[in-house]
């Protein structure tokens, strides 16, 4: 069959300007005429366009497709390995830079600046999911104590989150002895415990009051991605964070009198 060059285009998926293009380069010319005197592109032709598209999706140029094409048991197959080889080191350059790219919205968004073996040494089993960072960036970012918290945050030296986490741990070590205890959530040693980490929020990062606290306790009912940040998941608890949760809910109950 025979077909027109607005029909081909459509076909490939090219633009009838590229098709011209190719006629002119000597890649790609129509090998049959209407009876008006009209180009047309046979099956042939079709086949070789779907060879130059293959090529061009690699990446080659126009005058390496050609010299492929002219002879294409003797070029083919090199011209593949070495295009192999470019395309490997660039995808290892664009990983490196996927990292780069991760690392600053890490930093950015969790708001610690610490390599990766400092975070190791000082944070250990508490990890940043950086999916649940974006998220509450895109929920808080243009809240005035999101703001304040990460440039509290960003501001931090190593030694100043090593003595927060440790504090965080003794805290820890502590809400969890309550609850394997079966201490009530509205019980006195719990309200307790969620005062202390209401101030070790305000002391650290920036001011809580009972209904940022509570909003606070409700992410970490919500989202376990949000309670790992506070208790890692190798020593957490069915129930936990919902004990937790409401022992902030009812020390905020309490401060309101």
């Amino acid at each position: 069959m025979s077909y027109s060059v607005g029909q081909v285009a459509g076909f490939a998926g090219v633009t009838v300007r590229t098709l011209h293009h190719y006629d002119k380069a000597g890649l790609l010319t129509p090998s049959e005429r209407s009876r008006a005197g009209y180009r047309l592109y046979g099956d042939a032709d079709l086949a070789r366009l779907q060879q130059i598209l293959f090529y061009r999706e690699l990446g080659f140029p126009l005058d390496e497709i050609a010299a492929i094409l002219r002879d294409p048991q003797a070029n083919a197959l090199d011209a593949l390995r070495t295009r192999h080889r470019e395309l490997t080191a660039r995808i290892t350059a664009l990983r490196r830079l996927v990292e780069v790219a991760e690392r600053a919205m890490e930093v950015r968004r969790t708001g610690v600046q610490l390599s990766p073996r400092e975070r190791f040494e000082v944070f250990g089993d508490v990890a940043f999911d950086l999916s649940y960072a974006t998220e509450a960036h895109l929920k808080w970012g243009a809240s005035e104590g999101y703001q304040q918290a990460m440039a509290r945050a960003a501001e931090h030296t190593k030694e100043d989150w090593r003595q927060l986490m440790a504090e965080a741990a003794e805290w820890r070590k502590r809400l969890l002895d309550a609850f394997d205890q079966g201490v009530a959530p509205d019980g006195e040693l719990a309200l307790e415990l969620a005062e202390e980490h209401r101030q070790h929020i305000a002391r650290w990062f920036a001011p809580c009051p009972p209904e940022t606290h509570c909003r606070i306790a409700d992410d970490y009912l919500a989202d376990a991605r949000a309670f790992a940040l506070v208790v890692p998941p190798s020593e957490q608890r069915p129930g936990l964070a919902g004990f937790l949760h409401a022992a902030v809910r009812a020390g905020a109950r309490r401060r309101r009198g």
